[in-house]
């Protein structure tokens, strides 16, 4: 996850908080502003302070507002049971300032007399400053009302993008452990046959024995210094099947043969770590080392179309012993590739020949 994309950290909240608050009250300010001075030829200077003084009340206010929000925790409410306290915060907050307004020009932005029409001229003089002094507690009322349904709205959105996040990151790591249990069930497996090779060889050649202790050390080294990484470039997965290859050498000798055919334009495309091994390791396990024969592996690959197609064939048996059998090596192959490819990669077993097996995959370059 880049920087981004992850959740305002406290800091980041309060400069966020502020610059909308002081922002959303600089609007307010100065929108009353041009209509007193535009509209109602208020004189600027005197009508502007008195406007800076009523309005700095209002920010002040909505401030304490949100720390008295904060403290009683209205975040957690239910809508049901945050509609009444926001109406009444609203309505506490808008009587002091309705009333300071009526001692100020800003009073005249409201015209009483609208609601007055009808009534005599000693009922209207009456009921002008009460009606004044409402208008204005009414008028506060909804800005207060407003403010704390955006401030509440901009809550509910960073949660529920917190929320999100905090669920992709769950994901992500549900998504990294699948893969690392994914390969501490490969690695063991490929141990387990490399071990039996070494095995056979002890008894009858020494010497050979120790050469393929050497190749079983190199690849359990590749194995431990790529644990971090879940891809790797194809010359590098085919330097550790070049050890592997080596190592079933010594035991099938001339039963053995191996064509690899990898152009330069393929070596560099990143491919997951030990999936080319472990194709390899299955042609030899379920083709080459059941047939007397044996037979001669190939390993090619081409680059078209963005992708890299990589193929491994082998001979195998006629008769369908496993044909519909395929070992954790190639499960745990596709389901690495589908984490960390999705669709955009494939591994297929083709047994559509009787006697010749191929496994192709097919990688996207950009990983």
């Amino acid at each position: 996850m880049n920087d981004a994309e992850r959740p305002l950290s406290p800091p980041q909240s309060q400069l966020a908080y502020w610059i909308f608050q002081l922002t959303g009250w600089g609007v307010y300010s100065l929108s009353r502003f041009v209509g007193g001075v535009s509209v109602m030829n208020l004189p600027w200077a005197h009508f502007g302070l008195q406007l800076l003084c009523v309005d700095a009340l209002g920010f002040g206010l909505s401030h304490l507002l949100r720390g008295f929000v904060r403290r009683h925790q209205w975040r957690a409410l239910p809508i049901r049971k945050l509609i009444w306290p926001v109406i009444a915060a609203s309505f506490v907050c808008g009587i002091p300032l309705g009333i300071l307004t009526q001692f100020t020009d800003v009073a005249l932005l409201q015209d009483p007399n609208e609601f007055l029409e009808g009534m005599s001229s000693a009922m209207r003089f009456q009921l002008a400053l009460p009606v004044a002094i409402a208008l204005e507690i009414v008028n506060w009322s909804f800005v207060f009302l407003i403010w704390l349904m955006i401030y509440f709205t901009a809550i509910a959105v960073r949660e529920h993008r917190s929320a999100q996040l905090i669920q992709s990151e769950m994901a992500r790591a549900l998504h990294l452990a699948e893969l690392q249990l994914l390969k501490t069930q490969l690695n063991p497996h490929f141990l387990f046959n490399a071990l039996n090779t070494v095995r056979s060889l002890i008894a009858d050649n020494p010497a050979r024995a120790q050469n393929a202790v050497t190749h079983l050390a190199n690849t359990l080294r590749y194995t431990l210094s790529s644990r971090q990484d879940e891809l790797v470039t194809l010359s590098q997965e085919m330097d550790i099947v070049a050890d592997y290859l080596d190592l079933e050498s010594m035991r099938f000798e001339d039963r053995l043969r191996i064509d690899k055919q990898v152009p330069a334009d393929a070596a560099g495309v990143r491919i997951p770590v030990m999936l080319l091994q472990t194709l390899v390791e299955n042609a030899i396990k379920h083709g080459i080392a059941e047939l007397p024969g044996g037979g001669q592996l190939r390993i090619s690959a081409t680059v078209q179309h963005d992708m890299l197609n990589l193929e491994v064939e082998n001979p195998r048996p006629s008769a369908p012993i496993r044909v519909t059998h395929e070992g954790v090596g190639l499960r745990n192959a596709r389901d690495r590739l589908r984490l960390l490819f999705g669709e955009r990669a494939s591994l297929d077993l083709d047994l559509s020949q009787p006697t010749v097996a191929t496994a192709r995959l097919r990688v996207p370059l950009q990983a």
